[in-house]
């Protein structure tokens, strides 16, 4: 999950300059999603997540070892490269496609969705990963890893929004 973990902060972090919707309304004449989607954000999260990534594979083979109480080291060790991109891609994708139905509902920029607000990327991160990389998603995400992811990424979402917050890359702590 890291790769989709770090794509997102790395955006908000990096983002910046021209909208991915370009300014451009919806036909309800409301924004596609907003100036908090950027080109460089989008870019740049999605970079950051895939060395990210890269990291991971990379430094599997020298942890394995100490993990194997824990993981299969065959789990550690079956590396995806496309994974490295369905990941954070698909991250910062689920959380476009939550800003767009947020602005459908009358929602402003930065206003608390509970529940969509915190799990958006990991759906966006899965589908994505599913879609172009079953049997890796399959082996890798067991029932007992998407039960802890999804207990734990709200948790890990809030700290990373008030690091945000406290730092001013973010206009409210959620």
């Amino acid at each position: 999950m890291m790769p989709a973990y770090i794509a997102n902060p790395a955006a908000a972090l990096l983002g910046g300059g021209r909208p991915i919707d370009m300014g451009k309304y919806f036909t309800d004449n409301k924004r596609i999603l907003g100036d908090g989607k950027t080109i460089r954000g989008f870019i740049l999260g999605s970079l950051c997540g895939a060395i990210v990534g890269l990291l991971q594979i990379w430094i599997a083979p020298y942890i394995a070892p100490y993990l194997a109480a824990y993981v299969s080291a065959d789990m550690l060790m079956h590396a995806s490269y496309m994974a490295l991109f369905t990941m954070p891609v698909g991250a910062l994708l689920g959380d476009m496609v939550k800003s767009f139905f947020k602005r459908r509902l009358g929602f402003e920029q930065g206003a608390m969705m509970p529940i969509a607000d915190q799990l958006d990327f990991v759906a966006g991160a899965w589908a994505l990963t599913l879609l172009l990389d079953t049997s890796w998603f399959f082996s890798n995400f067991t029932l007992a890893i998407v039960v802890t992811v999804l207990i734990i990424t709200p948790l890990l979402h809030l700290a990373t929004n008030i690091i945000g917050f406290k730092i001013g890359k973010k206009n409210v702590p959620w």
